[in-house]
C-alpha cells in the first residue's frame, strides 16, 4: 500500500521508492474486511472500482453483524451510516428514546438504511441525492489480502517503484546519530536510503529490531492474544454484505465472504482455551469444506512507543496491533500513509514533525483501542472466564467518561480525530443495551404525535427502499463479477 501510494502521490521526480520483499516469506492469505475510507484511498490511486473488485475477488460490506455479544442469542448491527438525518437539529436517536420511554418499542436499527439492506442481503451504492433515503450510508469491501497486495505491487512497479527481492539480514546504523544508513540483504546486496518504512509485520525488524523503540502492551484491556485463520468454500449464508463477528466462550469468530471463498477466524485468549479446542471450535462452524490448513497467529495487543523513530516509520503490524473486530488493520496503514505525506520530511528530519506524527498516531490507536474495549466491557455474558473478566475490568478513563455521559444523557462525547463517528458509537451502545437515562430536552419541542409520524415515515421509506434493492450477488454478477480460480 505504501509503495503504491508514494509512487502515485509523490512522483518519480521527487523520490525514488524501493520496495524490498521476499516471496519466501509466507503470508496469511486471509479475507480482509475494511471500513469505508478504503474507497478514498483507492480513489486517490485512481483505481477503477469494478476492476479492483474483480481482481481481488472482493465483495461489498455495509457493516458488521454482531452475534451473541451482549447475551447468547442476541444480535445487533454496526452499519456504515447514521440513523437518519437530525430532526430540528437533534439526533434522531433522542426522539426514538422518548418513544421508547413511553413504551413504544422498536429497534433503533429500523432507522438505519444500511442495516435494513444488510439484513436482507441487499446492496447498491448510495444515492448521491441528499434528499434520498438511500443517501446517508457508505460501504467498504471484503477482499483477498494476498490478491490486493499483488494488485498494488503491479500498480507500484508500473509507476517506477523498484522492487528488490530478498530478506533483510542486517540493519546498519550511522555512528553519528543512530539513524538507519542501509539494510543488507541475503543476496549480498546493500540498499541505502534516507527514509525507511518498516512494513515487516509483528517482528518490527527496523523499528524494534534495530532501533529498540519499545512497545506498550494493552493485554490487560484486550486479553485476546491468538487468532486462527481458516478459509473455506463458500456456502451457508452465501455472499452477505457484511462481516460477521460471533462471540464465543474465549473470544470471537470472524466470517468474511469473498466471491471465491469465505474467510474465517477465531480471535481468542489463550488463558481461557487451548489451541486444539480453539481449532475444533472454529472448524465446527465453517460454511463449507476447509481450504488448506488452519494457521495460528500469535500477537500482543498494543503499540510501538513511537511509530516514527529517527528515520524509520513503522506501518501496519510493525507499528502495533489491535484485534480486527472493527476491521481497522488496513485503515491503520492508510492513515499512516496519509499522515506521513502530511508531515513528509526533508533530510534534517525536523523533530517537531516527528513528534506531531507520533502524537497523532498514538491518539488514533488509543481511540480505536477504546472503541474495541467497549464491545467487551458492556457484555452481559456470564458463561465463561473471559466474559467475567471483561465485565469487571478497569478501563481507560476517557472511555469510562464516554460511557457515563452516554448513559446519563444519550450524548456521545467526541474528540479530535476520532476514528469512529457518533453513529458507530451509538450502534455499539444501543446494540449492547446501554440505555440512556434521558433524551435531549429539545425533543420536547415536538409533540409525541409528530414524533411518531416522522419516525414511522422514515421506517416505512427505509423498508421500501431495502426491499427494492438488488441482492449483493445479483449486483456483483451484473457489474463486477470475478473469474473464479481454477479448481
Amino acid at each position: 500500500m505504501a509503495a503504491a501510494a508514494f509512487s502515485r502521490l509523490l512522483g518519480e521526480s521527487f523520490v525514488e521508492v524501493v520496495l524490498i520483499e521476499s516471496d519466501q516469506i509466507a503470508t496469511v492469505g486471509v479475507g480482509e474486511a475494511t471500513i469505508p475510507p478504503i474507497r478514498h484511498f483507492n480513489d486517490k490511486l485512481g483505481l477503477d472500482e469494478a476492476d479492483f473488485v474483480r481482481q481481488t475477488q472482493a465483495s461489498f460490506k455495509l457493516g458488521v453483524d454482531f452475534q451473541d455479544w451482549g447475551t447468547i442469542g442476541h444480535r445487533y448491527f454496526h452499519a456504515f451510516g447514521d440513523f437518519g438525518a437530525d430532526i430540528e437539529a437533534v439526533g434522531a436517536h433522542h426522539y426514538w428514546r422518548k418513544l421508547q420511554g413511553l413504551g413504544e418499542v422498536f429497534p433503533l436499527e429500523d432507522l438505519s438504511m444500511p442495516t435494513m439492506a444488510a439484513y436482507r442481503g441487499k446492496f447498491i451504492p448510495p444515492n448521491p441525492d441528499p434528499r434520498s433515503v438511500m443517501h446517508d450510508y457508505s460501504y467498504a469491501f471484503h477482499f483477498d489480502a494476498s490478491l490486493y497486495a499483488r494488485y498494488l505491487r503491479g500498480y507500484a512497479e508500473a509507476r517506477g517503484v523498484v522492487r528488490t527481492e530478498g530478506r533483510i539480514v542486517d540493519v546498519q546504523l550511522r555512528g553519528t546519530d543512530g539513524f538507519i544508513e542501509a539494510v543488507a540483504l541475503d543476496s549480498g546486496d546493500r540498499v541505502e536510503g534516507d527514509l525507511f518504512i518498516d512494513c515487516s509485520g509483528f517482528r518490527g525488524l527496523l523499528i524494534e529490531g534495530a532501533l529498540k523503540t519499545g512497545y506498550e502492551d494493552w493485554s490487560h484491556w484486550l486479553p485476546c492474544d491468538r487468532a486462527i485463520a481458516a478459509p473455506c468454500a463458500s456456502g451457508g449464508d452465501g455472499l452477505t454484505p457484511y462481516t460477521r463477528a460471533t462471540a464465543r466462550a474465549a473470544g470471537w469468530h470472524w466470517r468474511i465472504p469473498l466471491q471465491h471463498r469465505t474467510g474465517n477466524g477465531y480471535v481468542h485468549c489463550s488463558q481461557f482455551v487451548g489451541e486444539d479446542e480453539a481449532v475444533s471450535d472454529l472448524l465446527s462452524n465453517l460454511d463449507g469444506p476447509l481450504i488448506g490448513q488452519p494457521q495460528t497467529i500469535h500477537f500482543t495487543p498494543g503499540r510501538r512507543l513511537k511509530a516514527w523513530n529517527r528515520n524509520c516509520v513503522a506501518m501496519g503490524l510493525a507499528s502495533g496491533f489491535i484485534e480486527p473486530l472493527e476491521s481497522t488493520s488496513i485503515n491503520f496503514i492508510q492513515t499512516a500513509i496519509g499522515r506521513l505525506l502530511d508531515f513528509f520530511p526533508n533530510k534534517d528530519f525536523d523533530p517537531t514533525l516527528v513528534d506531531e506524527f507520533n502524537r497523532l498516531s498514538r491518539q488514533e490507536m488509543e481511540q480505536v483501542r477504546d472503541f474495541i474495549i467497549l464491545h467487551y466491557k458492556l457484555t452481559d455474558r456470564t458463561d465463561s472466564g473471559l466474559w467475567d473478566y471483561c465485565r469487571a475490568m478497569a478501563i481507560p478513563d476517557g472511555l469510562a467518561h464516554k460511557i457515563e455521559v452516554f448513559r446519563r444523557t444519550g450524548r456521545v462525547v467526541m474528540h479530535e480525530g476520532d476514528a469512529f463517528a457518533v453513529p458507530s458509537w451509538l450502534a455499539i451502545f444501543q446494540g449492547l443495551k446501554a440505555v440512556p437515562e434521558r433524551y435531549d430536552p429539545l425533543v420536547d419541542r415536538m409533540s409525541v404525535e409528530q414524533i411518531r409520524e416522522v419516525l414511522a415515515g422514515r421506517r416505512a421509506a427505509i423498508l421500501r427502499a431495502a426491499e427494492a434493492m438488488p441482492g449483493q450477488q445479483a449486483f456483483i454478477d451484473k457489474f463486477c463479477r470475478a473469474e473464479l480460480p481454477a479448481a
